[in-house]
């Protein structure tokens, strides 16, 4: 990775770097404790839709993860999300649909489903982001950032491409997942054969009144994910309405199955 600019506040240093892939540099942050000197323990955190790598979310994680437990966390744009959109309008289009079917209220509005050249794009995009996924982990190894104890966090779309990635990566230790269901507008067969190849711990998190995705829905991916160990939360409130002690959650839970950071 290169570090395009680093900042510092409060003890934790924020890097803006590109990861060379292919032919493509993807923008990227990287948050560490200010003293680190050697490899880490690693969360990487994977964005929801319509959003980017330094979304609340994200970020307030990223900044708990090396606070508390001496970690650290990357991010990475998405296609087509943050600092990748190449059609700005298209992109104020999806976040007014979002927004739209969540005004409307849990069960208000039919599952989505997506016409064939939209299943062709978001095929594309996890195929490209799950690739990006990968050399990340190989950069971090490779240059002895990470200790090789790596982690994943995301939600929603973080779901719709991680849950992919890190079926496919026995590198990454334990995982976050959530807010994402079973034919929700996460893709096909592959989505549920992927969970079901999953060994690794996991927990995932569900809203009982989300608006994009129905219980069912979640309750149908959670099933299937083939983990034994494996736990669910569910918490009352829409698809935006994670109570923030969920973070108190995960950062437990990095804790019990990484180990302590620095």
């Amino acid at each position: 990775m290169e570090i395009v600019e680093e900042v510092c506040e409060r003890g934790v240093v924020e890097r803006r770097v590109g990861l060379k892939v292919g032919d493509e540099t993807v923008p990227g942050i990287v948050w560490l404790p200010e003293a680190s000197t050697g490899p880490l323990p690693t969360v990487i955190l994977g964005h929801g839709g319509v959003v980017h790598k330094r979304a609340p979310e994200v970020l307030g994680l990223a900044r708990r993860l090396v606070r508390h437990r001496g970690y650290a966390a990357l991010a990475l744009d998405a296609p087509e999300h943050g600092d990748r959109i190449t059609d700005r309008e298209a992109a104020r289009a999806m976040r007014r649909s979002l927004q739209a079917r969540i005004d409307q209220g849990p069960g208000a509005a039919p599952p989505r489903v997506m016409d064939a050249e939209e299943a062709r794009g978001w095929a594309n995009r996890v195929a490209t982001h799950v690739k990006e996924l990968t050399a990340l982990v190989d950069d971090i190894e490779s240059t002895g950032f990470s200790d090789g104890r790596l982690g994943y966090w995301g939600m929603s779309m973080g779901t719709g491409i991680g849950l992919r990635f890190v079926a496919s990566d026995p590198r990454i230790k334990a995982a976050v997942l959530g807010l994402a269901g079973l034919g929700s507008g996460m893709g096909g067969a592959d989505f549920e054969t992927a969970a079901r190849s999953l060994q690794m711990p996991i927990l995932f998190l569900f809203q009982w009144d989300d608006e994009l995705m129905t219980r069912e829905s979640g309750l149908a991916l959670f099933d299937a994910i083939g983990s034994s160990d494996k736990t669910l939360h569910v918490n009352p409130g829409g698809h935006v309405q994670v109570p923030v002690f969920e973070n108190d959650s995960a950062e437990l839970f990095f804790a019990r199955h990484l180990g302590p950071g620095v």
